[in-house]
């Protein structure tokens, strides 16, 4: 306890919000540094959306600027919102329709080749279940794994710490709550595997 009273969760700890955060620990997030971070990946957002829409060539270097790592060919259709940007990984070729959100307070990765279709979320975040923690703003988070060639229809959202595997099909709507196998169609709420990809999924 703090001489007010609150509960020191970090007593002992003399990293900051932040390396708690990048280690995928507990940690406060209405943090100074945090804060900034965040402020600045709205505003390379908000830049890379107005140049778009103008269409200045130069709307590339925001998203650049804006995207850890933005692999060669990717397509993102602005409205994009991310927590951070630079906890993103996005491969070659990767297509991304309009109002993604991707709150990288952990990693995600997306692979080459996917298609993801609009309105979908990826949502690293997690909250305590117990209420004091959680009124006390704490929260952590759980990296997300998208694999190569992936396509997640309009509207999925994916949880935290949930993996995809290479190939699969996430039907519009699903909500995923646990990691899918590669090479399978997965829908509903929560999503789960309703069969194979085979030859007869070939045109």
């Amino acid at each position: 306890m703090t001489d007010d009273g609150t509960t020191d969760y970090f007593a002992g700890d003399p990293r900051t919000n932040r390396e708690r955060m990048l280690a995928g620990d507990l940690y406060i997030a209405d943090d100074p540094e945090i804060e900034r971070r965040s402020a600045r990946a709205a505003r390379l957002a908000d830049l890379y959306q107005r140049q778009t829409l103008a269409g200045d060539t130069a709307a590339r270097g925001w998203l650049e600027d804006l995207i850890g790592d933005l692999g060669e060919g990717v397509v993102i259709r602005p409205p994009l919102r991310v927590d951070y940007g630079d906890h993103i990984s996005i491969g070659a070729r990767t297509f991304v329709n309009f109002n993604l959100t991707a709150l990288d307070v952990a990693a995600i990765t997306i692979g080459a080749d996917c298609q993801i279709g609009p309105n979908v979320q990826l949502l690293t975040p997690t909250h305590p279940i117990d209420p004091m923690m959680r009124r006390d703003k704490l929260e952590a988070a759980e990296s997300i794994t998208i694999g190569d060639n992936v396509w997640l229809g309009g509207g999925v959202i994916v949880c935290p710490g949930v993996t995809i595997g290479e190939n699969s099909v996430i039907g519009a709507g699903s909500v995923v709550t646990k990691d899918i196998p590669a090479g399978v169609v997965a829908v509903g709420s929560p999503a789960r595997v309703v069969r194979a990809i085979g030859d007869e999924d070939a045109v």
